[in-house]
Order: C-alpha cells, then structure tokens, then sequence
C-alpha cells in the first residue's frame, strides 16, 4: 500500500494497527447530511492512514469531524445514538449483493476493478464500457 501511495504522490504514515472503521461509515454518511460534509472524507483519509488515528472511536471520530469544519457536538451525538447504523448496513447489504469484496471497488456497466488502482486501471474499465475518453478540461482539445 505504502508503495502505491508514494506512486500517486499522496500521504501515508507508517500505520501499525487496523481499526473497525464502521463507526467511521457511519459518521460518513451523517457527514454527507451536513453543509460542506464531503470535508470527512479526505479528513478521515488522513486521520487513518496518514496519522494512525484510531477511527473505531467515538471520541476520535468527533474530533475528525470538528477538524474537518463539521460540528462535533453532532458528530458525536450521531455516533452515540448510532443514528446512521440502518444506512451502513443497508450500504453493506447492496455491496454484497453486487458482489464487493474489498474497498474501494469501482463498479460500472457490470465490469468491476477491486483495491487502489492506477488510473490506467481505471481508464481500462471505462475503455471496457465503449466510451470515449474526454477530452482535459484544463488542457487543449
């Protein structure tokens, strides 16, 4: 992992345990009900894999929330009651059904590519679909 992160530029700290993540799925999904709640996202990113934050606790994940510009109060509250375990497990429930084995997968017209890829990788699925590829919004064409 660690090699394809430095590949891709993108920070990864040296990790030396696992954590369940599902409360951290849950405060993702209460997050994407809030203004500017995408923000969990990268920051969740960066607490676990950066900075081996322990993201199974309730504690630890509000203080993600306040850093990222969401109120942590709420945060908190919302992983307490477990407000959001119904969405985790109905999102579980989908992803078995599709057949997800591991995170990230990118699915699209039946085709699925499983694990951190290149974005070859992911041009390749695409490409797979019969579409064209568009042109750089930044760039010439």
């Amino acid at each position: 992992m660690a090699g394809l992160m430095a590949q891709e530029g993108l920070p990864y700290g040296r990790r030396t345990h696992t954590y369940n993540s599902r409360l951290a799925q849950e405060l993702g999904i209460w997050a994407d009900t809030q203004p500017d709640g995408e923000r969990i996202h990268d920051a969740l990113f960066r607490a676990y894999f950066v900075d081996g934050r322990n993201i199974g606790l309730p504690g630890e994940l509000a203080a993600v929330a306040a850093s990222a510009g969401l109120n942590g109060a709420e945060a908190a509250r919302a992983l307490n009651t477990r407000a959001y375990s119904d969405a985790v497990d109905a999102d579980w429930r989908r992803s078995a059904e599709a057949g997800v084995t591991g995170v990230p997968t990118f699915v699209a017209g039946g085709y699925g590519v499983v694990g951190a890829q290149p974005y070859e990788m992911l041009e390749k699925l695409v490409q797979q679909l019969g579409l064209a590829k568009r042109s750089d919004p930044g760039g010439p064409g």
